[in-house]
């Protein structure tokens, strides 16, 4: 199975949000794998229209006339972007007081725009071969939070678990809810779905609203498909051969005897073989399985120590800060290495952050993420990329971009880093010792960041043991990294 990274939900100016639908299709284009772009289509129990409701009501049916009046419109260009380098699938959302919200998404490029009342129904009716996915299921019961009592696997087979929201998984899951929606609500986080017996795979995804699918920090997923075509990734999410990230692309591989993430087997042996890899993309600070929500296996990242024969090291550089709200700041960076190889680049790059457009703001603004961050070219020995910053919102909501190159050599390779006409060259073995930032200007500067290298000990682990259970069990992984970023992958149910 290969790896293929994407975002099933997400907006633009199709409905309410910001931003085109070429430029979110092409932002995808340029660092994922796969895409949905979801329209806001319906909220069949939305509340009574009164003076106080009238802004919400108001607000939401225009959005959603929007995207029915423009319907075939956009079923039209999202095929057209189906291609063999980027895949596409289409996607709608249903809000819920009742359910939960949910999206459809389906391979089918004959989709109907149709309402209904409930999940199933539009997924019955739509005729499509489709399935519907729970997001931002942590909210409060009847307040648009997961109803786990109307909860069905075979119609909504996979839960997104993380998203510019936050994180759904437990009560004690980083990224708590704070938009204005409300708070996180144990009752309806993935741990109670999981507690009450229901199988599902685990998805990240952005709900960015400014048409930037993808943008770096508010979720993706991962699937584990045979081919990066839409036959093979569909089944590979059908399957729930899937986890999320918050952010950084760790890369995750999990099985028990033998079986991938989300498989559902039957249960013929009480002793259970459990293989996991993980290679992250900072120093890991935890890796912990878990059988039936209990701990039973932890690896703990502050072991993971350097080791005089490691070759494989990830460098991080990280562009941003300043005090441009509105303007683009440009970045062009180059890293060139002697002695060494540039194994691979992994792009972080964000569009401005949008999660909830008001009815006071101007959604007018199709170019608002026209921002053309990208991997400009790779080789064994450079990588070079553009990409634009604005300012952090506040000291703890970064709007930075950065690029991780992992580099194969010695802690005397050399590594020459350029960014903005800054360069300076050092070795792999200083930058382990110590990272270090410039700024453009004297005061209130954009900079950028050389983070202190990590070594392959640092970022990979893995490992094999046996689990003695007698009865029915479901195993599971989670990942954390120090830079507080996380991998959440798909339990493994055995019957």
């Amino acid at each position: 199975m290969n790896r293929y990274w994407g975002d099933l939900h997400n907006h633009c100016g199709i409905t309410y949000g910001y931003g085109s639908l070429k430029h979110a299709l092409d932002r995808a284009k340029s660092h994922l794998d796969f895409c949905a772009v979801t329209g806001h289509a319906m909220w069949p129990d939305i509340p009574e229209r009164n003076e106080e409701t009238a802004f919400v009501v108001d607000f939401h049916r225009r959005g959603f006339q929007k995207l029915y009046d423009h319907w075939e419109e956009v079923r039209h260009t999202i095929a057209e972007a189906n291609t063999e380098d980027f895949i596409t699938f289409q996607a709608y959302e249903m809000h819920s007081s009742l359910y939960g919200d949910h999206h459809i998404v389906t391979p089918d490029d004959s989709l109907p725009l149709i309402y209904r009342d409930s999940p199933a129904q539009l997924l019955h009716d739509s005729g499509c071969d489709g399935i519907t996915v729970a997001h931002h299921i942590g909210y409060t019961p009847g307040y648009r939070g997961i109803n786990w009592d109307l909860y069905d696997p075979a119609v909504t087979p996979l839960i997104e678990v993380c998203s510019k929201h936050g994180c759904g998984m437990s009560e004690t899951a980083p990224y708590p809810y704070y938009h204005n929606m409300g708070p996180r609500d144990s009752r309806c986080t993935v741990y109670e779905g999981l507690k009450r017996g229901f199988h599902f795979g685990f998805v990240g995804s952005t709900d960015h609203h400014a048409g930037y699918p993808g943008s770096y920090g508010d979720g993706k997923l991962a699937v584990l498909a045979e081919s990066k075509t839409r036959s093979a990734i569909w089944d590979g999410l059908k399957n729930r051969r899937t986890y999320a990230v918050t952010g950084d692309r760790i890369k995750c591989d999990f099985s028990v005897d033998g079986h991938l993430m989300g498989s559902i087997v039957p249960l013929t042996s009480p002793r259970h073989q459990i293989s996991y890899r993980v290679e992250g993309c900072a120093n890991i600070d935890k890796i912990v399985i878990y059988r039936n929500l209990n701990p039973i296996h932890i690896a703990e990242g502050l072991t993971m120590m350097p080791k005089s024969e490691d070759n494989r090291y990830k460098i991080r550089i990280e562009m941003g800060w300043g005090n441009n709200e509105q303007e683009l700041f440009p970045w062009k960076g180059r890293i060139r290495v002697s002695d060494g190889q540039i194994l691979e680049a992994e792009p972080c790059f964000r569009g401005r952050s949008v999660l909830a457009p008001s009815a006071s703001q101007d959604v007018s603004q199709d170019n608002i993420n026209e921002i053309d961050n990208r991997i400009l070219s790779i080789s064994d020995d450079s990588v070079s990329w553009q990409c634009f910053t604005v300012k952090n919102p506040s000291p703890v909501q970064p709007q930075t971009c950065a690029v991780i190159a992992e580099i194969q050599g010695s802690r005397d390779t050399v590594v020459e880093i350029e960014i903005n006409g800054h360069c300076r060259r050092t070795s792999i073995g200083e930058l382990c010792r110590y990272g270090y930032s410039e700024h453009m200007k004297p005061y209130h500067s954009q900079a950028y960041k050389v983070h202190t290298a990590v070594s392959c000990s640092q970022y990979t682990a893995e490992n094999s043991f046996t689990d003695e259970w007698e009865g029915p069990a479901f195993y599971h992984m989670e990942v954390a990294q120090t830079n507080q970023q996380w991998a959440f992958v798909s339990p493994i149910f055995f019957e």
